[in-house]
């Protein structure tokens, strides 16, 4: 995690990372003003609330109240030496918990990362640079080769020579890369959480069996998604961007609807057009992208290579980001290798929305096939000896398709995960399934699973299969694990061998696709110095219903962002045309407008919380519709999951429509004891939303300009240095 400093008045500090500002001061004693905790404070609470976190877990699993537990820390100075001290962390339990849940509770606290860390003793390296933007790899891992380099299945080039390539190609673009967590809970399984230290909303996952294999596959993921853009799906990209040349790709192309809002000429094709607008609904204003909002621009459109006959076919961007996600898209050493990749996770994702949503029993892989790959079964077995069943099943539908699956019970929760895993060695695909059911995963995490169940429509349900594709977390059928199975076990083999092994493979996974009767559409992007493809497989590969162009399009931001950030200085007339459309959109009340609009707000703001029905609220306040502020107000506190003190600002405000409503009591008889309860901060911000003299309590002002909003302009900024690559690139070519 990168926390960079400023240097404020006197002896105080600023730390800011992520989301949040933590100010540091010195006693007086020390020349200080002593406002705020100094660095050594803030050091030594970190591992009391670190023990305390452990122990929150530990309890919260096993439904134990905290209420009565007590927990402190501290810290033994040894005379001669001040560095040398005993932190003593002393719990106290309440009689009712049980000797086994005590130790419990004392293990847990062994698992402090902050006692770890201290315990290991971590390296400080000081040095002087030009630019704290710059230096890009020197938070990863450092991965020195060796000889030849680690090989792994797949990998067109050695594991230290991949990630050095992708770390430089990184490095280039000016982006800081960090790691910010490990795991490795079981043996032959690692995974790790890299982010963009300047934007951490760019981040991705990696697995593998090896460290070098999960850092590889993190990087590997991390490039594919910045050449496809899809850290910045359903964003704002802000006014400079949506008039640039170009806002995509400098190869897009615009069109403008036609009469009547028709779509326009030059964009996908017959093939696609029967599934993407069946009954002729699809209109041309459904597929103006977010991301600019340049209505006034038309719809932007991408290039994509049919593959059947090598004809070009535009898809328009806003297409590609309301129903294919991340579905279909790698990095690699070799097209053939991003290819390989790309086209396995379309048929792991198809293939089990086949098996899940039809309720398929898979046939178990037998022991002896298992244990030609002892490093799997090792890691398998560490499963099992930690209390999870685990069952291995080939996915291959009887040996049609590459996928595997690897299925954990938890009998502590009953609870299920289904993962899966595809490539076109048997092998490749087992591990795979193995290292996507424990990425960044603890023993604790799996505590969260859902139940399997008999009843098909929460299997077949569109968005239990969102949340299986997210993160693999849906619900199964139970009919998924019956041992009458409705395929023969095939010990399947879709892979080559020698130099043009990954090509070959490619083909065979495209002759698949072919053989199912599916066009194929690809894009290849090397601009940013990397090569990536992401492929589009219509009516196969999609992750969301193609209903959603028309009924739940990420679009509808257009129809809000520019009133709701302009919202301090929209008039009456305005804010009522505003509070209308949000009623007749009918969208979800408690949708956030982070979602609603594509703006990335801080998380610890009252933007960063609020909601459509806050909204509402708040504009029935400024035009002094206190009725149906009223009303909102009540379903605000009874439904609402908001911070403490926005919430007692709602019941403030609540008590005090309450008197402004009823024509017999008067606010001046209850003002002096709504002041002692509510505070009277509280009370004049409840009082001037009332008068008209404070205006969208806690939202801070903004506009399409985006000033103030520090998280998303960082999310900007990390877009325009790809915008700036891809300007360079092509301006070369």
């Amino acid at each position: 995690m990168e926390i960079k400093v400023n240097f404020l008045d006197n002896l105080r500090l600023e730390a800011k990372f992520d989301d949040f500002t933590v100010v540091s001061d010195q006693p007086i004693r020390y020349k200080g003003d002593g406002s705020a905790p100094g660095p050594f404070d803030y050091f030594l609470a970190s591992s009391a609330l670190c023990a305390a976190y452990f122990v929150k877990l530990y309890c919260n699993t096993r439904n134990i109240p905290t209420d009565n537990i007590r927990l402190s820390q501290n810290n033994i100075v040894d005379p001669e030496n001040r560095y040398n001290q005993i932190f003593k962390i002393q719990v106290e339990l309440p009689a009712d918990v049980s000797a086994k849940d005590r130790q419990g509770i004392l293990r847990s606290i062994e698992r402090c990362t902050v006692k770890k860390v201290v315990q290991t003793g971590p390296e400080f390296v000081i040095e002087e640079v030009e630019s704290l933007d710059a230096d890009a790899q020197a938070l990863l891992m450092p991965m020195a080769a060796s000889g030849e380099g680690t090989r792994v299945l797949g990998k067109d080039l050695p594991l230290e020579q991949t990630i050095a390539n992708m770390s430089g190609i990184l490095a280039n673009l000016g982006m800081k890369i960090e790691i910010a967590s490990w795991r490795n809970i079981v043996p032959n399984v690692w995974s790790l959480h890299i982010r963009d230290a300047q934007s951490p909303m760019c981040f991705t996952n990696g697995k593998g069996a090896t460290k070098e294999a999960a850092l590889a596959s993190a990087l590997g993921e991390f490039i594919e998604r910045l050449n496809c853009n899809f850290f910045y799906n359903d964003q704002f990209w802000g006014e400079e961007i949506a008039n640039a040349p170009f806002v995509h790709y400098p190869n897009e192309r615009w069109s403008k609807p036609g009469r009547k809002d028709a779509l326009p000429a030059g964009i996908l094709d017959e093939y696609c057009l029967e599934i993407y607008n069946p009954d002729g609904e699809l209109r041309g204003s459904h597929l103006i992208d977010t991301n600019s909002g340049n209505v006034e621009r038309g719809i932007c459109s991408l290039p994509f290579v049919r593959q059947s006959d090598g004809e070009v076919v535009y898809f328009p961007s806003n297409l590609i980001e309301n129903l294919f996600l991340s579905n279909g898209m790698s990095a690699g050493n070799t097209l053939a290798e991003a290819q390989v990749q790309c086209l396995s996770e379309i048929f792991e994702r198809a293939v089990k929305r086949e098996i899940l949503e039809g309720e398929i029993a898979l046939p178990e892989v037998p022991t002896e096939v298992l244990a030609k790959y002892p490093g799997i079964l090792t890691g398998i077995q560490g499963l099992e000896e930690q209390g999870f069943p685990v069952l291995v099943k080939d996915a291959s539908l009887g040996g049609e398709f590459p996928v595997m699956c690897v299925t954990l019970m938890n009998p502590r929760t009953g609870g299920v995960f289904a993962s899966f895993g595809a490539h076109p060695s048997f092998e490749v695909a087992l591990e795979r399934s193995l290292t996507e059911l424990l990425q960044g995963r603890s023993f604790e995490g799996l505590n969260d699973l859902p139940q399997p169940t008999f009843e098909s429509n929460a299997v077949t349900e569109p968005n239990n299969f969102v949340e299986h594709f997210i993160d693999s977390s849906g619900v199964v059928s139970w009919r998924f694990f019956s041992a009458k199975a409705d395929f023969e076990f095939v010990e399947w083999d879709f892979s080559a061998e020698g130099e043009h092994a990954n090509a070959e493979e490619a083909a065979t996974l495209f002759g698949i696709l072919e053989e199912l009767g599916k066009e194929v559409y690809m894009a290849v992007y090397d601009d940013l110095g990397a090569t990536a493809c992401r492929i589009l497989v219509p009516g196969y590969s999609e992750v969301y219903p193609v209903d959603d162009l028309i009924w739940d399009n990420t679009n509808k931001a257009l129809l809000f962002r520019a009133d709701i950030l302009n919202l301090h200085s929209l008039d009456d007339a305005s804010l009522q045309a505003l509070i209308d459309r949000l009623d007749e959109s009918e969208l979800d009340d408690y949708t956030d407008i982070t979602t609603l609009i594509g703006i990335e707000f801080d998380d610890n703001t009252a933007w960063g919380q609020l909601t459509i029905l806050e909204l509402k609220l708040l504009i029935h306040l400024a035009l002094q519709q206190f009725e149906e502020a009223k009303e909102l107000v009540e379903a605000f506190l009874q439904f609402n999951d908001n911070t403490v003190e926005r919430g007692l600002f709602y019941q403030a405000l609540n008590v005090v429509l309450e008197v402004e409503l009823d024509e017999e009591l008067n606010l001046d008889d209850y003002e002096t004891n709504f002041r002692r309860m509510f505070g009277n901060e509280r009370m004049d911000a409840v009082i001037g939303s009332m008068d008209g003299s404070v205006r969208f309590f806690g939202l801070t002002p903004t506009s399409m300009k985006l000033e103030g909003l520090d998280r998303h302009q960082r999310l900007v900024d990390s877009y325009k240095k790809l915008h700036a690559a891809r300007s360079r690139a092509w301006g070369a070519a």
